[in-house]
């Protein structure tokens, strides 16, 4: 790996790893790495922006730097948050398989890595590249809101698969990327949804005010591929 993410990690036996596309990266994103470092005592969560996800999105993607440089400021005043630039400097479509062993060439065998992702994610893991080697590398930490039916995982991945993944429940909020991206674009606060200095970053540099930055709803929905 070529960032600093993972600087030292000699001491390190658990390490989350959130990927996502953090377009922009909100509270709910800290909540639920915040609430993943506690259940399973993890020494460092590791946000890594994409780099190109390999899955077409209904909008125009920001450019890496802004979305990790926007990830380093909503994490800064916690010592157990890191940002990686592994997939964003990647060339090349970013699959988790390739991230997972990225990490795992850089932690060592004796480390137990943690991929954390949404439930709904999960769901779809089969669909993802090489899914059973990313099971086989890490375990799964599916998060979900109250409500949200666990028996959909062992139906969607077998008896087998779900020994690999975790359930981890976070508190409710109504909070998205992409209703912040529609607020930036229609004039709206964005404050108290993100931390203030990804609020500050996206008004300086002018994010999301370009209509191609929100979703082409006209244009149908998004295609899923392979991650």
């Amino acid at each position: 790996m070529t960032d600093l993410a993972l600087q030292n990690p000699e001491a390190w036996r658990r390490v989350g790893i959130m990927g996502g596309t953090f377009d922009p990266i909100h509270h709910g994103h800290l909540v639920v790495a915040e609430e993943a470092r506690d259940r399973f005592q993890l020494d460092r969560v590791v946000f890594v922006p994409n780099g190109e996800p390999p899955h077409k999105k209904p909008y125009d993607v920001s450019d890496g730097g802004h979305r990790f440089n926007m990830c380093v400021l909503a994490t800064g005043g916690n010592p157990y948050f890191a940002v990686s630039r592994e997939e964003i400097e990647r060339p090349g479509v970013s699959y988790t398989v390739d991230t997972l062993r990225a990490f795992r060439a850089r932690l060592g065998p004796v480390v137990e890595m943690f991929f954390i992702t949404g439930a709904d994610a999960v769901l779809e893991i089969m669909t993802w590249h090489q899914p059973d080697v990313i099971l086989g590398e890490c375990q799964i930490v599916a998060a979900h809101r109250p409500g949200f039916d666990l028996s959909l995982l062992g139906q969607a991945l077998g008896p087998d698969r779900m020994a690999r993944v975790q359930a981890l429940a976070i508190p409710a909020m109504d909070v998205s990327s992409t209703d912040l991206r529609h607020r930036v674009a229609e004039g709206r606060s964005i404050g108290y949804l993100t931390p203030d200095s990804v609020v500050d970053y996206i008004s300086k540099m002018g994010l999301y005010h370009d209509a191609d930055t929100i979703e082409r709803s006209a244009q149908g929905g998004q295609a899923h591929a392979s991650r």
